[in-house]
């Protein structure tokens, strides 16, 4: 059996999302009431981890720290292991700053991005790049960033994808129950459907692994 390819899953940015407002201006309309997301991580069938989110205010902004920890077993051995730190600050309706961690199988990648009116300075394993100044990182919680040139949080890199409201429907949390729900999809160099309750907040993933096999995110 040979272990699955969730690598490629977060360099497409599925995983550092963390990290989604719906149809409402402004960033702050998504975060949620109680100031945490937390969803069980899915391949197929099998829980492989946990995607946890917070939300504070700072500094007349808003902080969102994500931490993800996800594991593959092959019975009792370990084959795989993920860890992805994330602090992402907006103001208003502005992205401001995201500095990310992420140990892939001991690999460590950084990135550190930083907004100003001349662009988003981001700086990643691949080196530094100049990012449009409405440039978002694709970390899922916020869908006014949909709007946006995105970039890839794990990688530092510009993304090559599009995203559409496609309509309303439900989705299944964790614990099996089903909420009304609009769906967003993301196409282009990754396929993405996500989820959002009726008050804007984020309510699960799914994505497509390159080995065909489906990750899904469900809301605890």
């Amino acid at each position: 059996m040979t272990p699955p390819d969730l690598r490629t899953l977060s360099r497409r940015g599925l995983l550092a999302g963390g990290l989604g407002a719906l149809a409402a201006p402004g960033a702050f309309a998504a975060a949620p009431a109680n100031g945490r997301l937390a969803f069980a991580v899915y391949r197929g069938k099998d829980k492989v981890g946990e995607h946890v989110m917070r939300f504070a205010s700072a500094g007349g902004g808003l902080s969102v720290s994500t931490e993800v920890e996800m594991r593959v077993k092959l019975g009792p051995v370990p084959v795989f292991r993920y860890a992805h730190t994330a602090t992402e600050r907006w103001r208003g309706d502005s992205f401001s700053s995201l500095t990310t961690r992420t140990e892939t199988n001991g690999k460590v990648e950084q990135v550190q991005a930083e907004a100003s009116a001349g662009g988003v300075a981001i700086e990643g394993p691949s080196g530094r790049l100049t990012a449009p100044a409405a440039a978002a990182p694709l970390t899922h919680w916020n869908t006014a960033a949909f709007e946006r040139p995105l970039f890839n949080p794990q990688l530092g890199k510009l993304m090559r994808i599009r995203a559409s409201r496609a309509g309303r429907e439900s989705v299944q949390l964790a614990g099996g129950q089903s909420i009304p729900a609009t769906r967003w999809t993301l196409r282009g160099e990754a396929e993405i459907d996500n989820w959002y309750d009726t008050a804007g907040a984020w309510a699960g993933l799914r994505g497509k692994l390159e080995d065909g096999s489906t990750m899904i995110y469900r809301r605890l």
